[in-house]
């Protein structure tokens, strides 16, 4: 018999093709909410404590290492793709002789800390399964049990009976059973069966034969254990994700005008009394502060919007600070490096990049500021463009506070607009413009009498 198990170890399957995604990329990488599916196994394997993480890898190997770099994990090469038996076989070396091993698969990604916490409790002194009650028919193994409910064996689909395949109980594939246990059974299993794979679930009948305990336990919902086998796989677990984020929000107090159209890619933070419309998608890390409203066809990623601040349909925030009480869009853009002071006005097509806009400036429509620090009171005319890169180097625009900058000007950087400046519409600035003064740079308008718009020749077929 074994002695104790002191620690967990877990195993991570990641070796798999995926040829039903119809994919040059391995399956693992392929994202759900913005991540790869890989990323949120090992998140809530991490949340567990493991003594160590095996991921066992072989299809696209490298490109899956590349994709999660650091001495975090211990990577097994899978040559060639055996079976899952084989698969768990190839990381057994790895594991100490003292610890329990929780089997996870790469392509499961909505698995659960608890359901997993539950499992290994069960499989101290034996082994324990994941299993699910089917709610249609699938290609899951069943679960065989006998007259008094005791678990006998794991069937696959293929090698099922038709009395088997009628069985609704069904394997998840998350397993936990102490090193040694697998260390005995895993050399016995064979490829004698459908698929001429060698089946972790074969590991079940040798240890029911050796007169081993096998539990089972069920997680809270069977989203929890779904994997992703293709497109439309992919598809319905980013529904099921996005779906419980927003309940996640509702119930923080977001109001959602549509929970069916609201996509988290990464962590979003509400206050209190936001109000997010249809259609908008949050990536990275978003902060967003009390009494914030969102309108619809919004896309904001790693950016915080303070208190009050209002953003209107069609805009899209990238790393950047909304201020309190601003107003931003329709149909603007905030590159990375935008700061927004209290009550700025950032309206329709303008974009701004790296740039600080102070308190109560407007920049109603039509521009773009890049590279730029601009004080406050500023009110910044249609179609104006501060000029920051002249094919080499980006250069910087200072605004003066209360400055006034006409429709249509040209800001040529290095430049600065002194305090109470007024910059004639129409105007191209190459140098600095003195405070509380009017600058202007145009041509002299003229009329020339007589003159005639060139017309095209008549057609014959126009005669």
């Amino acid at each position: 018999m074994q002695g104790p198990v002191s620690s967990l170890e877990i195993i991570i399957l990641a070796a798999g093709q995926g040829r039903r995604m119809a994919s040059a990329k391995p399956k693992v990488l392929h994202t759900l909410a913005g991540r790869p599916l890989l990323a949120h196994v090992l998140d809530t394997a991490m949340a567990l404590a493991p003594r160590a993480i095996h991921v066992v890898y072989g299809h696209g190997g490298e490109q899956v290492r590349e994709a999660f770099p650091g001495p975090a994990l211990n990577w097994v090469l899978q040559a060639e793709q055996r079976g899952t038996g084989d698969a768990v076989g190839c990381a057994l070396p790895r594991l100490a002789e003292d610890t329990l091993a929780l089997v996870l698969l790469g392509d499961v990604p909505l698995i659960t800390k608890d359901t997993l916490k539950t499992l290994c409790a069960r499989a101290a002194a034996g082994v324990a399964l994941l299993t699910f009650e089917a709610a249609h028919e699938n290609q899951y193994g069943r679960i065989v049990r006998d007259d008094e409910g005791r678990v006998m064996r794991i069937v696959e689909w293929r090698d099922a009976d038709r009395a088997q395949r009628a069985l609704r109980e069904v394997n998840s594939g998350v397993l936990a059973a102490p090193a040694a246990h697998l260390r005995r059974y895993i050399p016995r299993l064979s490829a004698a069966n459908a698929q001429g794979e060698i089946y972790l679930t074969d590991v079940i009948a040798l240890a029911v034969a050796d007169g081993l305990a096998v539990a089972t336990t069920s997680p809270r919902c069977a989203s929890e254990v779904e994997g992703v086998n293709s497109r439309a796989d992919l598809a319905a677990l980013e529904r099921v994700f996005q779906e419980q984020q927003a309940a996640a929000q509702m119930a923080a107090g977001v109001q959602l005008m549509d929970p069916r159209r609201f996509d988290v890619r990464g962590t979003l933070t509400a206050g209190r009394d936001v109000q997010i419309d249809v259609n908008c998608v949050f990536e990275g890390r978003v902060e967003l502060a009390d009494d914030v409203r969102i309108g619809a066809h919004c896309v904001i990623r790693d950016s915080r919007i303070a208190r009050g601040a209002r953003i209107e349909a069609h805009t899209v925030i990238d790393g950047a600070e909304v201020g309190p009480d601003c107003v931003v869009g329709p149909f603007a853009r905030l590159r990375p490096g935008t700061v927004l002071d209290g009550r700025a006005r950032v309206g329709n097509f303008v974009e701004i990049k790296a740039a600080r806009v102070g308190m109560g400036t407007k920049i109603n429509h039509l521009s773009y500021v890049g590279d730029a620090m601009i004080g406050q009171g500023v009110n910044i005319g249609a179609g104006v463009i501060t000029c920051n890169y002249d094919g080499a180097q980006k250069h910087r625009t200072v605004i003066g506070d209360r400055a006034f900058i006409g429709s249509d000007s040209q800001l040529v950087a290095p430049v600065e607009i002194g305090a109470d400046a007024t910059i004639g519409a129409g105007s191209t600035v190459t140098r600095d413009a003195p405070a509380g003064e009017l600058t202007l740079s145009r041509a002299v308008q003229k009329t020339v009498s007589g003159w005639r718009r060139p017309e095209k020749p008549a057609r014959p077929d126009k005669e």
